[in-house]
């Protein structure tokens, strides 16, 4: 247990030649390098999941991926491993992998969940059929697949397989005798890329796998701390840090732009418009509105004043004393002349004169009017005696 590899889970296919050219006595070489490797895996239904294709002239699958899901039972079943002697049919066993084992109905983990599909093909010989054409398809399907070489295998037709870069896909030994050091370097291949799937990795946020070692990283809207671990929340409205032409809100790790009163944002929702201020119902200015960047201000007709609240209008007053010069009455809302009772209004609009028509009198005026003409008369013709006297 202490040498397992936390590895990061994989579905992983292992296929061994297992044609004439392999002895009795190599092939139990290979079924033990197999169950090393069992051994350096952290083997489960949820982590890595293992299958065996055992191939010759023909190809059997000795179990898929969805059969064993504990180490014991896989090591088990590969000691009961039979080899099938004539042929070496490499290209038909990869394109069995990719038509019966890497599916969902043997065990296959869907593609969106993202779990590598790995294959490592043990040989010592030179395939009988075409493994290039296949292989490729099989490496655009998305498996990646490792090449083993033993003793007189074709190292070409090993690197026709291998995915790249092929200096870490394709391994070589002289004998089965020395197989089992393959296990070690399969153990830093899979375990280097898996530090971050262990969950001992220290990094409060995202972990980012390096080679052999990682790195943690924050999600949008932090910053890592010196610590190099840990993770702050930043301002993505400080200053050049958004793209907003005037309002930058912080919303949630990320951040909305807005505009200024008098401005509508545009449609890439980061830049503003001036708006029509004055256009109908958007101010309430009693008479005149005046549009100003966005904004606007009242102002009024003439011969109005505005008001101490800048919105409202009063008259200014052109009808005071000294400010105008018409003869009579001056209307001071409409800057019109009118006359007194018994006067009309000239030609001029401006000046007046006496209605005879109205100053006609009553038959009882026009004596009382005598009346006191005579008793003028009178009160004259008397000063007039004393003042010869």
């Amino acid at each position: 247990a202490d040498t397992a590899c936390k590895n990061r889970p994989l579905d992983l296919l292992f296929i061994v030649d297992s044609s004439r050219s392999v002895r009795p006595e190599e092939f139990e070489k290979v079924k033990l390098f197999l169950s090393e490797m069992i051994d350096t895996l952290d083997v489960g239904e949820r982590r890595t999941r293992v299958a065996v294709m055992n191939y010759a002239s023909t190809v059997k699958v000795e179990f898929p991926l969805r059969t064993h899901f504990d180490k014991a039972s896989l090591k088990e079943a590969v000691s009961r491993i039979e080899p099938l002697s004539a042929g070496t049919m490499t290209g038909l066993a990869i394109q069995t992998a990719m038509e019966e084992v890497f599916t969902e109905e043997m065990g296959a983990r869907p593609a969106t969940f993202s779990i590598p599909r790995v294959v490592i093909v043990v040989t010592d010989g030179r395939p009988q059929d075409q493994v290039q054409g296949v292989a490729a398809s099989a490496r655009t399907a998305g498996i990646e697949i490792y090449a083993v070489g033993v003793g007189r295998a074709d190292v070409q037709s090993l690197r026709m397989m291998a995915s790249e870069p092929l200096d870490e896909h394709v391994f070589y030994v002289e004998t089965y005798d020395v197989i089992e050091k393959l296990t070690s370097r399969f153990r830093e291949t899979f375990c280097a890329v898996s530090v971050c799937a262990l969950g001992s990795h220290g990094c409060q946020q995202l972990c980012v796998s390096d080679g052999a070692s990682h790195l943690c990283d924050c999600y949008q809207g932090y910053t890592l701390n010196p610590d190099k671990r840990t993770c702050s929340a930043v301002d993505l409205c400080a200053p050049g840090r958004h793209e907003c032409d005037q309002i930058c809100v912080s919303n949630n790790r990320s951040y909305v732009c807005d505009c200024y009163e008098g401005y509508t944002l545009n449609p890439d929702k980061k830049t503003c418009s001036a708006m029509d201020m004055c256009a109908p119902g958007r101010h309430d200015c009693a008479q005149v509105c005046l549009s100003n960047d966005g904004s606007y201000s009242c102002d009024c007709y003439e011969g109005y004043t505005l008001n101490p609240d800048k919105k409202t209008c009063s008259g200014t007053g052109v009808c005071a004393p000294g400010t105008y010069d018409w003869q009579q009455i001056c209307g001071s809302g409409s800057q019109t002349c009118d006359c007194y009772e018994g006067f009309i209004l000239n030609s001029d609009d401006k000046t007046c004169s006496t209605n005879n028509l109205i100053s006609l009198v009553t038959a009882e005026e026009s004596c009382k009017c005598e009346a006191i003409a005579a008793l003028q008369d009178s009160v004259t013709s008397y000063l007039e005696a004393l003042s010869t006297k």
